[in-house]
């Protein structure tokens, strides 16, 4: 007997909070020494630690500079107060019961387990709605790699908030349209614009998506488009009065910046303008694809001539710092440029889930179907330049899954299992590192609670120290830290670059020029400036030829290479 609409959900909701509690806390077992030291997974999740801090620690809600971060005053970053709310408050409701750090503790774990389960029932939501096995869409998703490893404990950064706003999306897509469908799709976009932009390409779809929907006439795609037209230039105004930050006048279409908003407000029109025609009166067909091909196309221009930036977010970043840095971030390289076992890791269950989503599209002709083929397209496209559209490419993966594996239990059991297998997203990082020679081991981290506890103890000073190591301490320590791993930093990650690519003599200026007081590093964090320039510092140090005006700190054993500026002679 099929189980009814609302046992359904009632039982999804059960599965969803199930998997999310014993999954988030194997989790945090597995990663306990870490996390306990308040060690995050990711460069990204410790400066939005030290963000979260700063803005507890009285720094105003607009002001998102790392004031200790690359060349005085501090470095503008390209993020928003909205990803904070989530860990802040978690902060100000445990502080009472478990003290600062307990409450630093709680939130990070318990931040990404609570959209971890968004994420989970939201995914059992579009499943139903698309007649797919949602308790069974749920577990796919909650194993569903690498989607899952932007919801482990510790990963409080906007990522696992941008999945979860893009299901929302998807979910308001679904069935017959109505007012309140659009206004929460208008709010989901929102949100995702005022936390980044990587979602961008997805963004654009779904909203195509729902143009289309109305051309075609679908049961409700007039109230959904009226929601949405009328909600996304209110709810985009909102957004700009209340998280406009003090980058907001940087140049640049890498974040909610003062350009992007516009550029946002400006397309916003489009939807609004086919509401209005659509509400006007009765259209044809061919009058609302008309409408439609002219308020895009007019949107489109205006948005280039308004922010050209947006056709390359990245472009302002130093070329030196974009060969030796920028192209070595794992998630930002390209598909076919990644390692193999990177490559395979990533993009396997994507490929897989495109293929089952284009399967039941094609047989069942159905537009919500045909909603998820374009999205999980769109984001596998994504990967191909970069490996992090395979996050959302994986989740979007599940529903289609699903009804592969429902289909395969009615023929038998050796192809059930090879469903199963086909489906669950972790089996793919296994077999890419049992198919794949796996390239040289990293050497000892840098990054461990012991190496930042040495960091810490000493006087607070300037930090030298490579892209992740320099994120790591300025969370960890007081130091003030020259290099890190964001993009704007162009004048602190070129001058560090600089340092360890540079001879001896140059290098000794650049720190006196800088004000260094300490210089950090592992011997693996020299590779990339050993390989841009061989006969430099990084090569020296790695040999064990070190100048006389870097003075060793007592290392009790630990990976960490640390020394201290000599005083001039």
């Amino acid at each position: 007997m099929e189980t009814s609409p609302p046992r359904a959900a009632w039982r999804d909701l059960g599965v969803a909070l199930l998997l999310a509690v014993v999954l988030s806390l194997a989790w945090t077992l597995r990663d306990w020494q870490n996390l306990a030291a308040l060690r995050l997974p990711d460069t990204d999740d410790m400066v939005r630690l030290q963000q979260v801090r700063d803005w507890l620690g009285g720094q105003a809600f607009a002001d998102l500079a790392q004031h200790r971060l690359g060349p005085a005053p501090g470095l503008e970053m390209h993020w928003s107060r909205l990803a904070d709310l989530v860990p802040v408050g978690l902060i100000l409701l445990f502080t009472p019961l478990l003290g600062g750090h307990g409450a630093e503790l709680a939130a990070v774990i318990l931040s990404p387990a609570l959209l971890f389960f968004a994420a989970l029932l939201l995914t059992g939501a579009i499943a139903r709605r698309l007649g797919a096995p949602s308790a069974t869409a749920i577990l796919l998703a909650g194993l569903a790699y690498p989607a899952i490893s932007l919801f482990m404990p510790g990963r409080i950064d906007h990522h696992a908030l941008q999945m979860v706003l893009l299901l929302l999306l998807v979910r308001a897509l679904l069935g017959t349209g109505t007012l309140r469908a659009g206004i929460v799709a208008a709010l989901a976009v929102t949100a995702s614009l005022v936390i980044g932009l990587e979602t961008l390409p997805l963004l654009g779809v779904a909203g195509l998506a729902l143009v289309l929907l109305w051309v075609l006439d679908r049961p409700g795609s007039l109230d959904r488009l009226a929601g949405f037209g009328f909600a996304l230039p209110i709810a985009l105004a909102g957004a700009g009065a209340l998280f406009r930050t003090s980058g907001w006048d940087v140049i640049a279409c890498d974040g909610f910046t003062g350009l992007a908003w516009r550029a946002a407000e400006c397309a916003s029109l489009a939807p609004l303008a086919l509401a209005l025609f659509g509400l006007a009166g009765r259209r044809s067909l061919g009058a609302r694809a008309i409408a439609a091909a002219i308020a895009g196309g007019m949107a489109g221009v205006a948005v280039l001539l308004l922010a050209p930036q947006c056709l390359n977010p990245y472009g302002a970043v130093d070329p030196v710092l974009a060969r030796i840095w920028l192209a070595e971030v794992g998630e930002a390289q390209p598909l076919f440029a990644a390692p193999p076992t990177n490559g395979l890791a990533y993009a396997g269950l994507a490929l897989v889930g495109l293929a089952a989503s284009l399967a039941i599209a094609w047989r069942r002709r159905e537009a919500g179907w045909w909603i998820l083929v374009s999205l999980q397209a769109v984001a596998l496209a994504v990967t191909l330049l970069q490996l992090r559209g395979a996050y959302p490419a994986a989740l979007l993966s599940a529903p289609a899954l699903a009804v592969m594996i429902a289909a395969a239990r009615a023929r038998n059991a050796l192809v059930l299992a090879g469903a199963w297998i086909a489906a669950t997203g972790i089996l793919y990082p296994i077999a890419a590192s049992n198919l794949f020679r796996a390239g040289a081991e990293s050497g000892p981290s840098c990054t461990g609670p012991d190496s930042l506890v040495r960091l810490a103890a000493l006087p607070p000073g300037h930090l030298l120290a490579p892209f992740d190591l320099g994120a790591y301490a300025l969370a960890a320590t007081p130091h003030g830290v020259l290099a890190a791993p964001y993009h704007r930093n162009n004048r602190g990650n070129r001058a560090m670059t600089d340092f360890f690519t540079g001879s001896p003599a140059q290098s000794e200026a650049i720190a006196r020029q800088w004000g260094i007081d300490y210089v950090a590093f592992c011997p693996g964090d020299l590779d990339p400036f050993v390989k841009a320039a061989p006969h430099g510092l990084a090569e020296a140090l790695r040999a064990g030829t070190v100048p006389d005006w870097l003075v060793p700190v007592r290392s009790d054993g630990a990976p960490l290479r640390l020394y201290r500026l000599a005083p001039r002679h």
